[in-house]
């Protein structure tokens, strides 16, 4: 077991209209913490441009005195498109997004004026002149499925955010998922071969859609396997899902530091369980 388990950080989602405005939460909590990392999990880079996003996430970081992470997704609801009389766009054109807007923003936060022409993304001479952050470079997350955004976050974030996500259900906010041992593997051998090439090592972190603490799993489990068209064995499996008794949940947690899984973000509701968790693992 890890003896250094704790919080690390406090993440804001990105979902405007059904969420509260991601760096205007963050820096509230700016003011009323001291060590906490605080970032976006993530920004959605279809709705966003690259100059407001150095910005905010610059400011954030002054506010915080340095404790800024910027999270960027490709983003995968269409409400948030369509709500701005903006066309839906296809997965291909989403991921292509986004990796402009990382590449752009970067380089924003840098200091250094930029034109850009990319596809998706212009900038003549752009330049964040104030504030500048306190951190000579923000660390990057980037979180997403999918062979292509995989590879690029290996690259180009220091975290690499995962979820075992696949198509977007028709509601716009459900997705498929694949769970299974191979489809996690096949994920982590992603990363660790696109990093491996690029000469880096980013932290992976998973994110747990369930904390449930139980002597009880399998019928917990057989619940969630049916609601979502999963198995249940890949349910009691998932890094995704923390779900048994305190000594199985960090079992399992041991299990996947060894595959490379280093960091889990948890829901709010889940903070309690999460606690007990974290306590038992120190």
């Amino acid at each position: 077991m890890r003896s250094t388990a704790r919080f690390h950080a406090l993440y804001a989602a990105d979902h405007p209209g059904s969420a509260p405005a991601p760096f205007v939460a963050l820096a509230a909590a700016a003011g009323v913490t001291e060590r906490v990392r605080l970032g976006t999990c993530v920004a959605n880079a279809g709705v966003w441009e690259p100059v407001a996003l150095a910005s905010a996430v610059a400011t954030l970081d002054v506010l915080s005195d340095g404790r800024a992470i910027l999270g960027v997704g490709a983003g995968h609801t269409p409400h948030e498109w369509t709500s701005i009389g903006r066309a839906y766009p296809s997965a291909a054109d989403r991921v292509g997004r986004m990796i402009e807007i990382v590449e752009t923003t970067a380089a924003l936060l840098e200091g250094r004026p930029i034109s850009y022409a990319g596809r998706h993304v212009e900038l003549d001479r752009a330049v964040i002149e104030s504030p500048r952050p306190v951190q000579e470079r923000i660390p990057m997350l980037i979180g997403g499925n999918g062979t292509r955004v995989l590879r690029f976050a290996a690259r180009s974030a220091d975290i690499v955010g995962i979820a075992g996500l696949g198509r977007t259900l028709a509601d716009g906010h459900r997705h498929e998922v694949d769970w299974s041992p191979a489809a996690t593997e096949r994920t982590l051998a992603t990363v660790r071969a696109a990093a491996r090439l690029a000469a880096r090592d980013p932290e992976i972190e998973a994110l747990v859609q369930v904390v449930e603490i139980t002597d009880r799993a399998t019928p917990v489990a057989e619940r969630i396997a049916r609601s979502l068209g999963a198995l249940v064995d890949d349910v009691l499996d998932s890094p995704y899902i923390w779900l048994g008794s305190v000594d199985a949940i960090c079992a399992k947690i041991a299990s996947y530091d060894e595959r490379g899984i280093g960091n889990y973000v948890i829901r709010s509701a889940a903070v309690d369980n999460a606690r007990r968790i974290i306590s038992a693992m120190t």
